[in-house]
């Protein structure tokens, strides 16, 4: 597995644009590492039942968040679409597993989740751009755009790099 290889690319692609309309910081901030099997140790003790989405780690880069996240999805159950009204993009890695993901469009039978907060989910997707997922692909989501998984041939385990300049997601060292 070379997710930690990807999170350092994905992590120093975002840190470069971050820096290009900052001044340069006069410490240099530490680098971080989330290990392969760190991420799939992570994965493997989420539920079964229910679909996963967890920071395993977020650190803070220099004004901005960067988050590594574990998500298992199981293929037993429903699959919302969802719209997170933030700019937070979303940087999915496949690990195991493979699936149709849908982004952008229009969400179909919208409703907001909790209703004061900031996604937007619904029951599928209209309009859409449709890709096969397989273990190694990576999809770049920015916020504000739909999303949603369907015809998962099983199970689903991948892990998300999300890029926070609102430094909304909650540190976890």
């Amino acid at each position: 597995m070379k997710a930690s290889l990807v999170v350092f690319v994905l992590a120093s692609s975002m840190s470069v644009a971050a820096q290009e309309s900052k001044p340069a910081a006069t410490t240099p901030l530490p680098a971080t590492d989330v290990k392969g099997a760190e991420i799939k140790a992570f994965i493997d003790k989420l539920p079964k039942d229910a679909i996963s989405d967890l920071p395993i780690r977020t650190v803070d880069v220099g004004g901005y968040r960067v988050g590594v996240y574990g998500v298992f999805r199981p293929k037993s159950v429903k699959q919302d679409a969802i719209l997170h009204e933030v700019t937070t993009t979303e940087v999915y890695y496949m690990l195991e597993g493979a699936a149709t993901l849908v982004t952008g469009g229009t969400l179909v039978d919208q409703r907001r989740e909790p209703p004061t907060g900031t996604n937007v989910r619904g029951s599928r997707i209209e309009g859409g751009v449709s890709r096969r997922v397989v273990p190694g692909d990576v999809v770049i989501i920015p916020g504000r755009t739909p999303h949603w998984w369907t015809d998962m041939d099983g199970d689903i385990r991948y892990m998300i790099v999300r890029s926070d300049s609102s430094n909304r997601i909650p540190l976890k060292p």
